[in-house]
């Protein structure tokens, strides 16, 4: 594998596909089923179609990737979605009449899908985020941003490489920087605000990852509602409802249903 400072010398086009495809959800305690309507409104407002192009428009910066189409969209009754395509390269003039870009398989999606218990008062938001990118472009390094824009108390990641390209000797190259985990690219002390495990395929270029917050801040999960308003007894229902909504998520199975 010949290299030239940080970049892989290769032969024509580096043509790995990298994609990054992650869900985050919020969790929420709204008691009443006014109180979960109104949740899912002001979900919707905060994270409509407009703020959450302004986040993938960040995102694209980030990774030095060149916006050719934006397309958004707000549902009724609640969601949005949101579609970039972007190229690796900037789009070139030819003449004057005339505009040439790469048109790739490159692109950055979002989705929105608020929701609520109809008999226990948990209210969850998800969003799921989808980077694909072709070439030098790699999506890891926009993580922390991304979990940083969205209250996030679980997060399930899943990276992979497909495809390979040659380095000038002609070796095919099916991985173009180092990895052992997605945790690698995400700051420590976001870190440490999770349990996190790992599930790779080492082989097969697949990382996957999850993250669970460890500490429940009561205050910070109640819909219009003060936690010294609640009896003791309530706040330890409440979190022990959270927690086992979290888990839940977080291990993919009803394992708290009878």
């Amino acid at each position: 594998m010949e290299r030239r400072g940080e970049k892989l010398e290769i032969f024509g086009f580096n043509n790995l596909t990298k994609s990054l495809s992650f869900n985050i959800y919020d969790v929420c305690y709204a008691k009443s089923e006014r109180e979960q309507r109104d949740y899912i409104a002001y979900i919707d407002e905060q994270y409509n179609s407009e703020r959450l192009t302004n986040i993938l428009l960040s995102l694209a910066k980030q990774i030095e990737a060149t916006v050719l189409n934006v397309s958004k969209q707000d549902y009724d009754p609640q969601g949005a979605s949101v579609t970039l395509l972007i190229s690796e390269k900037p789009m070139m003039r030819a003449d004057n009449d005339t505009v040439v870009a790469h048109l790739d398989k490159s692109h950055i999606t979002v989705h929105t899908y608020p929701e609520y218990h109809p008999d226990n008062s948990i209210a969850t938001f998800r969003v799921d985020i989808d980077v694909a990118t072709c070439g030098e472009i790699t999506p890891l390094s926009t993580l922390d941003y991304l979990i940083g824009n969205f209250d996030s108390d679980i997060i399930t990641m899943d990276y992979k490489v497909r495809g390979f390209t040659r380095n000038l000797s002609g070796k095919k190259l099916f991985m173009d920087h180092n990895i052992a985990s997605i945790q690698e690219y995400i700051d420590d002390k976001t870190l440490k605000k999770y349990d996190a495990i790992d599930i790779n395929v080492y082989q097969a270029n697949i990382f996957h990852t999850k993250m669970l917050i460890k500490e429940i801040d009561l205050q910070n999960y109640l819909f219009n509602t003060d936690v010294y308003e609640l009896p003791p007894k309530n706040r330890l229902q409440i979190t022990e409802s959270l927690r086992r909504e979290m888990i839940e998520i977080f291990s993919g199975t009803n394992v708290f249903d009878n």
